[in-house]
């Protein structure tokens, strides 16, 4: 099972979408994909329909039981989709309260990891949605992970928050003594405003290496697709920003030939 956590410190740059329609591409693909909401604001739990306060089971029942984890625990807790082969481990409000109440415990950024390990022989792809700050939840998406995925709002303001993403992700990597295999992804790319070719331009400068050099548009067709509770890769499959989020794929399918 391969893992990609989709990460950034500033909230509204495209996480979820990033998450939901890369894992609806795999899913149809054949792949058997399982999508995992760490954020306890839930949106990739709601954008599926799936109510994170009247959940019984949810991504925090894998913290509560630790030291019992197995693949019954965490089968347990996944719910279907509209896709077939498309899975979601959902999230619940009380994972808000994982830092203050375990936050201090040894071990607690590898729990996810061996959760996933529990069921990797069942799935070919985790897909990770995080939350927009560094906790024990990010923590956790990221040592879980052997890839991961940055998407930017190309405007100013969120390239300010990517600088201080990179660096967690450099004292990440010295606690976890890893090396992350990351990708910088632009979004809401508005080819119209010149705002945003200057931040792309940017981007490339600054972090030339890890970006991706292609760019998620601005498609209205994504918020569609979340009404409709269904990956925009099977709601409008021939909208721009599915296509774009397609050659993203073939990228990443690339790198995991030379990797």
């Amino acid at each position: 099972m391969r893992t990609w956590t989709i990460a950034n410190q500033k909230g509204g740059v495209g996480k979820t979408t990033t998450t939901v329609t890369l894992g609806g591409l795999l899913a149809q693909q054949g792949k058997q994909v399982l999508l995992i909401d760490t954020d306890p604001h839930a949106s990739l739990s709601y954008y599926f329909g799936v109510d994170a306060d009247t959940l019984t089971s949810s991504v925090y029942d894998i913290f509560v039981n630790k030291a019992t984890i197995d693949a019954d625990t965490v089968l347990n807790c996944l719910c279907p989709t509209k896709v077939d082969g498309l899975y979601l481990l959902p999230a619940s409000m009380a994972l808000a309260t994982l830092d203050r109440q375990m936050g201090s415990e040894p071990g607690m950024g590898l729990i996810l990891k061996k959760a996933l390990a529990t069921v990797s022989q069942k799935f070919d792809f985790a897909l990770i949605d995080c939350p927009p700050v560094l906790g024990v939840l990010m923590v956790n998406a990221l040592a879980a992970c052997d890839k991961v995925l940055v998407p930017v709002q190309t405007e100013f303001l969120a390239l300010k928050g990517l600088d201080r993403m990179m660096k967690t992700l450099k004292i990440m990597g010295r606690s976890l003594d890893k090396q992350f295999d990351t990708l910088i992804v632009p979004t809401m790319f508005d080819r119209r405003t010149n705002a945003a070719i200057k931040a792309q331009a940017r981007l490339m400068t600054d972090y030339k290496q890890d970006v991706w050099q292609g760019m998620i548009p601005v498609d209205t067709r994504f918020r569609d697709a979340s009404l409709a509770q269904l990956p925009a890769s099977v709601a409008f499959p021939k909208t721009r920003g599915v296509h774009a989020y397609q050659q993203l794929l073939e990228r990443l399918s690339v790198s995991k030939a030379h990797g």
